[in-house]
Order: structure tokens, then sequence, then C-alpha cells
């Protein structure tokens, strides 16, 4: 097992320095600079900034000075906003952006566990039919198509919610709703899938034949079982859904990380981007490590696997 998980570490921080170099260098393929586009500074007075902040020097010494603080956890000084490190800035947005990440992912879970349930145990149905229709319709439309939607037809028509902002847990209601439809559809295709092929196993017709009840079938067996695979799904739709979704945020001017992470793309501000791209990074890698970890205990085969490669 020590083995094991000294290899996935070493794959995760491979994983980082690759996801790190590929980022900088293509950040630096974006045109101008931080401060080519200030109108009211002189080509002298961007010369004396960019020099300020290391911008003078050759890509790749910027590359291994920038690595090298990482390495000490200094993701450097935004060039938006002044004299604030990319630490407190992510810092401070993280908390609406996780909020809503999580709120999202428990919508999306619980209902599409619900749907996918009832389509598996009335397969072939209309009940089945109309939950894989919406599964379909849930996966497909874009969540900022859905976003503009209900806040045209939620909050301006009926004047149910908020529109947009972020008071309060009403003004959380319709960006949950619309992050959280993608993971609902996910979840209800995945679920109905495993219960089907779990309902038609033989030890469900060996339960059956022992007078168990159909609730304790489902529960007990075809349910749990189904649910196994979703670690692979909710693990990454948690990440992605808790450091933020760009656009979603925008719509709704919610102050999170998503957000600023546009604005940083439009100013060029390179530490923030890099430091967002890195939190999101990070974030999804240690997920694929705790799920290949929990999948290590729960089949040893794959652990076995894993030490044989």
């Amino acid at each position: 097992m020590r083995k094991y998980l000294l290899k996935r570490v070493f794959y995760m921080i491979l994983t980082l320095f690759l996801v790190a170099t590929i980022t900088f260098f293509l950040m630096k393929l974006m045109p101008g600079t931080p401060f080519t586009n200030q109108q009211k500074m002189s080509a002298t007075q961007i010369a004396v900034v960019n020099k300020q902040y290391g911008l003078d020097k050759p890509i790749w010494q910027q590359y291994l000075s920038y690595m090298l603080n990482a390495a000490h956890g200094d993701f450097g000084t935004s060039f938006q906003f002044s004299n604030q490190s990319v630490s407190y800035l992510i810092s401070s947005r993280i908390g609406a952006s996780a909020q809503l990440g999580i709120q999202a992912i428990i919508f999306g879970v619980v209902l599409g566990i619900i749907v996918g349930s009832f389509a598996a145990i009335n397969r072939n149905t209309w009940i089945d039919t109309l939950c894989t229709v919406l599964s379909i319709i849930g996966k497909s439309v874009p969540n900022f198509v859905l976003a503009v939607l209900l806040q045209y037809y939620i909050a301006l028509k009926l004047n149910w919610l908020p529109v947009a902002g972020w008071n309060g847990f009403n003004y959380t209601i319709l960006p949950t709703i619309a992050l959280g439809v993608g993971p609902l559809a996910e979840t209800a295709r995945f679920v109905r899938t495993g219960m089907v092929d779990v309902l038609n196993s033989d030890y469900i017709e060996l339960a059956r034949a022992k007078g168990m009840s159909r609730f304790g079938i489902v529960y007990h067996h075809a349910l749990r079982n189904s649910l196994i695979p979703l670690v692979t799904l909710i693990g990454p739709y948690t990440v992605a859904l808790m450091t933020g979704s760009m656009v979603i945020e925008n719509i709704f001017s919610i102050p999170g990380i998503g957000e600023q992470f546009v604005k940083s793309i439009t100013t060029n501000d390179y530490p923030t981007i890099m430091g967002v791209t890195m939190l999101f990074s990070a974030g999804l890698v240690l997920v694929i490590l705790l799920t290949d970890i929990v999948y290590g205990f729960i089949d040893p085969r794959i652990r076995l696997a894993g030490n044989e490669g």
C-alpha cells in the first residue's frame, strides 16, 4: 500500500508541475502585457513597472523565478490590485465559490440519485422515458443558457427570487440550480445504468426468492452498488464547482474565484491567472488521489495493479 501511495503522490506532483509549466508559457503567448493597455502610462513608466515586476527579464528567468517562489507558497502579487497578494485575493473569494459549489453538488447528486432510482425501478415505462429525456436535456443545455432563462422567468417575470447579487441565501438559489443541473443529469444517468445492471443480477433474484421487500432490495443492494461508480464522478465535479464557475459567477454577479479569474484574463494579470489555475489543478489531482486511495481499499486488485505498473 505504501508503494501504491508514493507512486500516486509522485504522479500528483508531476501533474502539477506540468500544468504550471504549460500554463505559464501559454499565458506568455497572450497579446500585450498587464500595462500596455494603460492609457495614462507613458512608455517610460510602463518600462519601469515591467522592470519592477520582472517582466523585462527573459521568459525562462521569469519561469524559474515563479516556480521557485511557488514551491515556497508565494504566488506573487496581483497586477490588477496593487499590493495585494494572489493568496489573499483567492482566500477572500473562495468562500462564495465554495458555498455555491457545495450547494450545487448536493442539489445535483441528491436529486440525481432520486431521478436515476425512479428511472431504474420503473425501467421501460413512461417514467423511465421521462427521466431519461430530462437527463439528456439537463446535460445538453449549457448552464449559462439555463442561468439566463432562470433569471428571466423566475426572477424578472415571476419576481420570486433576486436576479443577481450575493446577499443572503435567496441569492444563491438560482445559481445553485444553474450549476447543479449538470451534475443532476450525469448522476441520474450513472445511477439508472448501475441500478438496471444490479437489478438484473442473480443475487437480486435470490433476494427476491428469500422474500426480501422491494425497498430492502433497492436500498440495501441495488442503490448501494450502483453508487460506487459515482465516486469518480462526484470528485471532479465538486472541485470544479467549488473553485468557481466563471460564466455563472459573472452572470449572477457573485464575488467568487470565477469572476476574479475572468477579470485577471482580460487584464493579463499573470500571477492571478496562475494562482487560480494551480488552485483548481491542485484540488483536482488531490481528489483523484483520494479516489485512487478509496478504490485501493475497496478493491485490492486496483492497488496490486498499480504496484505492478
